[in-house]
């Protein structure tokens, strides 16, 4: 067994696709067909179903990739840091985020971040937090930004900033005459909620001081983007809770809908880095944690400013 077949089978459970696992390793399709069955038969075990339209692994084949990663990821970062320089965040790094967070947060950080890294390159993965979470358990990726807290020991985790919600309704709603609207506001008012699967659903829900298994007084609409969840509140179908990021003006010569503050308990969602506990490169994440720590995008808190204030408080 070598790492080249490895590397093949982690390709070939990627792509679901002989040809295309062989473009990416580039070698031939009858190459890496030849390696995976040599693997196949060193293991003593069937790795890959075979059929004249697609491939799937056998429930032997998901625990050989499983550890298959481990293995080409832990040799990959030894390579990394033994060829080249010992300068931190250089090279590839894959990051994960959660779709309420990747189009309002990345377009800031990612200049930031290539600003103070230059030879740091992000690959980003965007997806629900169940799935994010099993990406840096089997290796895929190395680190998240998500929503805290999370569950398990397996993980570290960084607080990077707190992020308020605000109340969203179109403009001739009667809680849009207030400046402000309370946990009690929303309490008997519908809501336009993402699906089940997004962590925000039930941050809203914990908001409008609602328990996250109760689903009256909801719209029967879930939406699957916070985008289509705004055009809805825009043509006059409800209201939502945003996370401050997700705000920016709407477009037009008019406002379509409007933004209000929240006053509530949990009216905010603390946003932080996660990697595997025992990742090697733990301490550049640290690095590139602290770069939003110690200036957070515009309409976030910052969460040393929140710790000091607890602590002050507490004297």
């Amino acid at each position: 067994m070598t790492l080249r077949e490895l590397r093949y089978l982690v390709a070939l459970a990627d792509r679901a696709h002989f040809g295309r696992a062989a473009e990416d390793c580039h070698v031939s399709q009858p190459t890496m067909s030849t390696q995976i069955r040599k693997l196949e038969e060193y293991l003593g075990a069937t790795l890959i179903e075979r059929n004249a339209k697609s491939i799937s692994l056998t429930p032997m084949g998901q625990e050989v990739v499983a550890q298959a990663r481990r293995i080409v990821t832990q040799v990959d970062a030894l390579l990394t840091s033994t060829r080249t320089p010992r300068e931190p965040l250089s090279g590839p790094l894959n990051l994960g985020v959660i779709p309420t967070l990747a189009p309002y947060f990345l377009p800031w950080f990612i200049p930031q971040a290539k600003s103070r890294y230059p030879r740091l390159q992000l690959v980003v993965h965007e997806d629900l937090t169940g799935h994010l979470l099993e990406r840096l358990r089997n290796y895929q990726i190395d680190a998240a930004l998500l929503a805290l807290p999370l569950d398990g020991e397996d993980f570290e985790a960084l607080p990077l900033f707190d992020e308020p919600f605000w109340f969203a309704c179109p403009t001739q709603h009667p809680l849009a005459r207030l400046n402000a609207v309370t946990e009690a506001d929303l309490r008997e008012e519908p809501m336009l909620l993402l699906a089940d699967g997004h962590c925000l659903r039930g941050q809203a829900l914990a908001a409008c001081g609602r328990p996250v298994v109760d689903e009256e007084g909801l719209d029967d609409f879930r939406a699957a983007s916070l985008e289509t969840i705004c055009q809805l509140v825009a043509a006059g179908f409800g209201c939502t809770l945003l996370p401050a990021l997700a705000t920016r003006p709407p477009l037009g010569p008019e406002p379509a809908y409007v933004v209000r503050p929240l006053h509530a308990a949990n009216a905010s969602r603390r946003v932080g880095l996660v990697w595997r506990r025992g990742y090697p490169k733990a301490d550049e994440l640290s690095l590139l944690g602290e770069l939003v720590r110690d200036n957070p995008p515009g309409g976030t808190r910052t969460v040393l400013m929140e710790e000091k204030a607890l602590r002050a408080r507490r004297h």
